[in-house]
């Protein structure tokens, strides 16, 4: 599958010994963009930027990536990347690149050394211009894992995952990197809450987890409107993995919207929440 919408391209840096990597999704130009954070601890870099009430309208990249807040570096290389092509907000020095990112803590999934630096954002983004790879344990799925209540024994294979839903002209997609607290939840079963609470209390400073990702739209949307559409894609996570946005995660989505198709906000939110749930079941 690739994302049917176009301008949009991925690339990753992966480091399997390491267990770690990152993902850059390129926007194309004049790409408006919002966000939502649920999870308790989140990592993250140029959120703020997105809010509805800020200046800036529009986003050039995003970025997901491993190695927690060490990982955010990555960015750096995001932003050299689109420098160099002229993107960016002018400003009297120069284009400075909006590159929005979230992290996920996979520290302790391989190597705690093993963190993506700028260098290898760089190399992610340059890559964005090869095969659209998206799903599996690459970029910053690579040292992702779900059901990690369950403690190293119990824990599954997480990763990289990607659905889009369309309505006519209208296309919505959802990318995921699923590093869940909590179980995939494929909606016909019920929260095993016994089962839950023999993993608990949970060690508070194990923050080994959290979903992220980023939904894209070809709808014509404010970034108000980005914003509702990021909600939605935290619905669908909620749907979709149990217990969602836990203290314990970083939970949180970056919505992108090009533009060119008039379409109904809450539609685009319900599109969102079921690509969201449909890209994270798939892990599963």
């Amino acid at each position: 599958m690739a994302i049917d919408i176009p301008g949009f391209r991925i690339g990753h840096w992966s480091d399997p010994v390491g267990e770690t990597g990152c993902s850059v999704l390129l926007f194309p130009e004049n790409t408006t963009a919002s966000c939502e954070v649920r999870g308790g601890g989140p990592a993250s870099r140029e959120l703020h930027a997105l809010a509805p009430d800020k200046l800036v309208t529009f986003a050039d990249a995003a970025v997901l990536t491993g190695g927690s807040a060490f990982g955010l570096a990555a960015a750096d290389g995001v932003m050299r990347f689109l420098e160099e092509r002229g993107r960016g907000v002018p400003t009297p020095a120069g284009r400075v690149p909006i590159v929005p990112t979230l992290a996920i803590f996979d520290l302790a999934a391989g190597s705690s050394a093993a963190r993506p630096t700028a260098d290898n954002g760089y190399e992610a983004a340059h890559s964005a211009a090869g095969d659209q790879i998206l799903s599996g344990r690459v970029g910053a799925g690579t040292g992702a894992y779900t059901s990690q209540w369950r403690g190293p024994a119990g824990r599954r294979p997480g990763g990289l995952a990607y659905a889009q839903r369309r309505l006519g002209e209208l296309v919505v997609g959802a990318i995921c990197v699923v590093n869940a607290f909590g179980d995939i939840d494929d909606g016909t079963g019920e929260v095993d809450l016994d089962a839950v609470a023999l993993g608990h209390p949970v060690d508070p400073t194990a923050r080994l987890h959290t979903t992220i990702g980023v939904v894209v739209t070809n709808a014509r949307l404010d970034k108000m409107g980005c914003h509702i559409v990021a909600q939605g894609a935290n619905d669908g996570l909620a749907r979709a993995v149990t217990p969602p946005h836990a203290r314990f995660d970083g939970d949180g989505f970056i919505a992108a919207a090009t533009g060119s198709v008039d379409a109904d906000v809450d539609l685009v939110r319900l599109m969102a929440l079921a690509a969201v749930a449909q890209a994270i079941r798939s892990i599963g």
